[in-house]
């Protein structure tokens, strides 16, 4: 690739250009350094320099989930093995969240059929009136659609009486791979990609703010990647209601695909990938690493190869864990330290990218 080539991918992403499929799938053929270069290079004039993470913890509030993904280790096997947090105990790890100065809670379940919408708004009532500062991203498109089917309401009706009793925004949870041939095969029993991204537009229609993800390193292929990435991007053009894009990896320990996929793909793959992301992702400025996939010396280097925030401290987490991936929460100074080991100012944000301190 010569510098004209290189410069045009810049320049399209700055100036808002769509890429074709064509365009994106040859991203994957250049050498990493080339494909890292032009993602750093968009990061620097889109984020600057300054490097962001989020102070928070990742509740599971059940393990019941009816829909049994082949990709997760974390259901329950049976009814004997699961459990339902109880309000006391979801506002006791919020408290803890809080008092460490934490500002975001993730509050996912799967699909349990048990838990009623009125359980859910009770609880988020909860935990709104005893901690009005810490923001409730939680539930994922998967669990919204789930729940509206559940009680008979429209994916708006749920919304609005969720977000009416404390849910803030939505993460990205269930994507996986937007690609309906990948979702038959590794997640059958959930809402198809076409779905997902119905719950999004509606959350954003209604004024709530999202974030989208992508677990990848399973069955997807080169063109399933560059699909997931052309939905969100398109969706993104629509309504502007993504603040950023997480791409993670896929751990295969414990999980029913463990048979045919015995490791997660190499960090080279996951940095190809991050880049690639940030270059066809024109329309969402902020990119997060994943250090609870990789650690942090790939966390640092995904610096480089176009994201500008370092995730979070993540206080506690029971998904990618439950996969075998070994894991410890990440102290504010951990994550400091790790940034700006590497020259770069970092500064703690809330869940809408507002900085709340700089160090």
């Amino acid at each position: 690739m010569n510098y004209s080539e290189w410069d045009e991918y810049v320049e399209r992403n700055l100036e808002g250009v769509d890429l074709s499929p064509e365009d994106a799938l040859r991203l994957f053929e250049l050498p990493l350094p080339v494909v890292g270069r032009i993602a750093d290079e968009i990061r620097k004039e889109r984020c600057g320099e300054l490097v962001t993470f989020v102070g928070d913890r990742n509740i599971s509030y059940t393990n019941y989930c009816v829909s049994r993904c082949k990709f997760c280790a974390f259901y329950a096997k049976s009814r004997e093995e699961s459990y339902v947090l109880s309000k006391e105990e979801i506002l006791k790890k919020v408290e803890d969240t809080a008092r460490v100065g934490g500002t975001q809670v993730l509050i996912q379940g799967g699909f349990n059929p048990e838990i009623s919408l009125e359980w859910l708004e009770d609880m988020f009532s909860a935990v709104k009136r005893s901690f009005p500062g810490v923001q409730i991203h939680s539930l994922s498109p998967s669990e919204i659609y789930f729940i509206a089917k559940n009680e008979g309401l429209s994916i708006r009706e749920a919304l609005e009486r969720l977000r009416e009793a404390g849910l803030d925004s939505l993460p990205g949870g269930g994507a996986e791979i937007l690609s309906d041939r990948v979702r038959r095969i590794v997640s059958p029993n959930k809402v198809s990609a076409d779905g997902w991204i119905e719950v999004m537009e509606t959350a954003h229609t209604i004024g709530m703010k999202t974030t989208a993800t992508m677990m990848f390193g399973h069955i997807e292929r080169d063109e399933e990647i560059v699909e997931h990435l052309f939905r969100i991007r398109d969706l993104q053009n629509k309504t502007k209601g993504f603040t950023a894009f997480i791409p993670w990896t896929f751990q295969p320990k414990n999980t029913e695909l463990y048979e045919t996929i015995k490791e997660p793909v190499s960090s080279t793959r996951y940095l190809q990938v991050l880049a690639i992301s940030r270059i066809v992702l024109h329309p969402i400025k902020n990119v997060q690493a994943s250090w609870l996939t990789q650690d942090f010396d790939v966390d640092k280097l995904a610096l480089f190869f176009g994201a500008n925030d370092f995730g979070g401290t993540i206080l506690e987490e029971n998904i990618v864990t439950a996969a075998g991936k070994e894991y410890e929460p990440a102290g504010v100074e951990d994550i400091v330290k790790a940034v700006k080991s590497v020259g770069r100012p970092v500064a703690q944000r809330n869940t809408l990218y507002e900085v709340i301190r700089t160090f």
